[in-house]
């Protein structure tokens, strides 16, 4: 067997004379604001950069209901900083007794903008999730009618399945059935690890889509142990293979519309990382647009940056693009080793690395 790359990417940066990016303003397509004292510290970092950001429901006790979304959002909304212009799209967390009407009734006034299924156990907050998605069918039925797009942590959850095999598993035990059984159905394939994902998606129907974060771009499964057991860069779905990591680059980088940009940022505060039992999760919003830029610019596509970026996700949710502008200068600036929140410190992703690309912040049209 080859030895697998390094964890970083496999070739150096490459020189480009492009020294400003101006593109058009950018979604996060999935990304966990936490909250209470977290939501309050780390939501401003998602909203100086995107526009708007699909909200994952994985609180405790999770986002099952109208009132409890509408609640989520008013809370995001009020720790927003003054001037920043930001529309959180809140998400339904779906059980196996979800109720139907509800979930109708929350995408028909705005509340619900899509519904996301954990199977159960598979990641933070996820105990509630679905334990059989047949259990879960009159509702998919009623989103396909409606137009509710269906996002999925893709992984099964059999102790037996190899944790490096479980999304793999996923697409061959349920999400080819879910295509079939609802074709239809809008489906985003979140935050995918693994070439076996980009291969379907790419070759799948419109209606299928999938978000790839920073994180799973730029590293491997060696970074988390590296010298050591490294918590910092564990997160579900777990980094795969050097060859998958290539694969998502290959996709992102590709200029198929079916793959758009989703951080997945997941703050956890330091002493939940660093534990016997630590949590998963990559805090990467507040350098997320020039970790990005670093993987588009060493894959020699940045001309194609902005249509992944900005331009993919809200056509296929069916809303508009937006008209503001946000600039990338390139300017290095070192990411600091820890970040207060609420009392507490994260580490954010690159950790006391540099980045060649700097946000310089929103324009007007």
């Amino acid at each position: 067997m080859q030895p697998e790359a390094p964890s970083e990417a496999a070739k150096p940066p490459t020189t480009s004379a492009v020294n400003r990016l101006v593109i058009r303003r950018p979604d996060d397509w999935h990304v966990h604001l936490r909250d209470g004292p977290m939501l309050a510290a780390v939501v401003n970092f998602t909203a100086r950069q995107f526009a708007r950001a699909i909200v994952m429901p994985n609180l405790a006790p999770p986002v099952t209901t109208v009132a409890a979304a509408e609640a989520y959002r008013s809370r995001i909304v009020a720790a927003l900083a003054p001037g920043l212009s930001f529309t959180p799209l809140i998400t339904c967390y779906l059980t196996d007794g979800i109720n139907v009407g509800e979930v109708e009734r929350g995408f028909a006034s705005g509340v619900f903008t899509a519904a996301k299924l954990y199977p159960a156990h598979a990641t933070t907050n996820s105990q509630h999730g679905v334990t059989d998605v047949r259990n879960i069918y009159p509702v998919l039925e009623a989103m396909q009618r409606i137009g509710m797009p269906l996002l999925l942590h893709g992984e099964v959850t059999d102790k037996h399945v190899d944790i490096f095999d479980r999304e793999a598993v996923f697409i061959e035990r349920t999400l080819s059935k879910l295509i079939r059984d609802f074709p239809a159905l809008k489906i985003v394939l979140e935050h995918i690890t693994t070439e076996e994902a980009a291969t379907f998606v790419a070759q799948g129907p419109a209606t299928l889509a999938a978000t790839i974060t920073p994180h799973h771009l730029d590293f491997n499964r060696n970074a988390m142990f590296e010298g050591g057991i490294r918590p910092h860069f564990y997160c579900l779905p777990v980094a795969k293979r050097e060859h998958h990591r290539l694969a998502l680059r290959r996709a992102a980088t590709s200029g198929l519309p079916k793959f758009f940009l989703g951080t997945d940022s997941a703050p956890h505060a330091v002493g939940s990382k660093e534990a016997a039992c630590g949590c998963a999760g990559i805090f990467c919003a507040p350098h997320a647009l020039e970790s990005y830029a670093k993987v588009f610019e060493e894959e020699g596509a940045l001309d194609r940056f902005e249509a992944f970026a900005s331009e993919h996700g809200p056509r296929f949710y069916g809303l508009s693009v937006n008209s503001e502008r946000v600039v990338l200068e390139r300017v290095a600036q070192s990411v600091p080793a820890r970040i207060g929140a609420g009392g507490e410190e994260i580490v954010p992703f690159h950790a006391g690395a540099s980045l060649i690309w700097r946000f310089a912040g929103v324009v007007d049209a």
